[in-house]
């Protein structure tokens, strides 16, 4: 892990990079702690991702989900920095990791029911489409209320800490929510109670229609992390080696017991920020036309090309691979139909209230009349 340190105050950050964006070739001396079998896993989940995003967006613009949010641009800062986590260590998300629920097992089933709001949905369509939760693999439902992760994210690295389970917590955020007072409440929190818990910025460079330059004055969001006394690591977030060597070293210090540490990966926001939003009214697409000329996955399939580790066979391959499972589970999903009214009376209490089952039955007399 050459290479990896803490922005300096003062300085402008040095972004760690493992791949010449150019050659793909591998920096002299920053060789990852990953095998090549570890390479192609990266690129197939990366190009998951990426597919399953596409086929999403197409069946919002159809009427048949009603939002997404895609991460089509930023598939080497969410699969790199989740790809190195352990079993047990627990993830706070933001809007766009729903790739790392899926590489800790979050079953595609119940990612594509979830964006349904079928009567399968593991969430029976109670929350957000694109609002993924699931206990079993420590991935706590995320809030569209922005930065409400990062204090929960804390809350649950000092239950590991008096546990000592060993395992991490990470709280991930956009650009837009380091303005947020949970924010600064999370790192202050995190710092003096010395919490195993690794904050991860993916910094777009939009929270919606807000640049990040009126976001803040910050030399980098890393920078920021020097008021709270962490250190905070600036990498290239379109870099997915760079992404999981970056991680890792972060994991492996709080899970030593050496404390928090702030993140920030730079990337670039391709698309909008969801479904209901339209890019063109208030940014220059000509610098988004740049930034796909930084595609991660086409950057990293410089990586495994030059090592021959992949070639344009193998790509058609996965290409249709993809294709198929997506279109079967959309089919499966689409196939399944909402979930039973009377189930809003389910989970709410262990036993239902004289009120709630005045209100059940209320719904039943309703739906008689229909």
């Amino acid at each position: 892990m050459t290479g990896i340190a803490p922005v300096q105050p003062g300085v402008d950050p040095e972004r760690y990079a493992v791949i010449d964006p150019e050659t793909g070739a591998i920096a002299p001396g920053r060789a990852p702690s990953l095998t090549h079998r570890d390479y192609v896993s990266l690129y197939r989940w990366m190009r998951f991702l990426r597919a399953i995003d596409e086929r999403m967006i197409v069946l919002q613009r159809q009427g048949r989900i009603s939002f997404y949010g895609a991460a089509t641009g930023q598939e080497a800062a969410v699969i790199g920095t989740g790809y190195v986590l352990a079993p047990g260590d627990w993830i706070l998300p933001a809007l766009r990791e729903g790739g790392v629920a899926l590489l800790r097992g979050y079953p595609f089933s119940a990612y594509v029911d979830q964006c349904f709001g079928n009567a399968t949905d593991l969430e029976k369509g109670r929350q957000m489409p694109c609002h993924y939760g699931h206990r079993d693999v420590n991935y706590v439902t995320l809030s569209s209320n922005i930065a409400t992760q990062l204090t929960q994210a804390v809350g649950v690295a000092l239950a590991q800490k008096t546990t000592r389970s060993g395992g991490v917590a990470v709280g991930y955020i956009g650009d837009g929510g380091t303005s947020e007072a949970d924010f600064h409440v999370a790192l202050e929190f995190a710092a003096r109670l010395h919490a195993p818990v690794v904050f991860v910025c993916q910094n777009n460079q939009w929270a919606i229609s807000t640049g990040v330059g009126q976001q803040t004055r910050a030399r980098s969001i890393a920078h920021k992390a020097h008021g709270y006394g962490l250190p905070g690591f600036a990498v290239d977030g379109n870099d997915v080696l760079a992404c999981a060597e970056v991680m890792r070293h972060a994991v492996e210090r709080a899970r030593r017991g050496e404390g928090p540490s702030l993140i920030e990966a730079l990337t670039y926001r391709i698309g909008a920020h969801s479904t209901s939003d339209d890019p063109t009214r208030y940014r220059d697409e000509a610098i988004t036309e740049q930034w796909k000329q930084r595609d991660p996955i086409a950057r990293f399939r410089r990586t495994l090309d030059h090592l021959g580790l992949w070639d344009d066979a193998r790509d058609a391959a996965l290409e249709a691979e993809h294709d198929a499972r997506i279109r079967a589970e959309i089919q499966r999903a689409e196939a399944v139909g909402p979930p039973e009214l009377e189930t809003l009376f389910e989970d709410v209490y262990a036993e239902p209230t004289p009120l709630l089952r005045e209100q059940q039955a209320a719904l039943r007399r309703h739906l008689a009349l229909s």
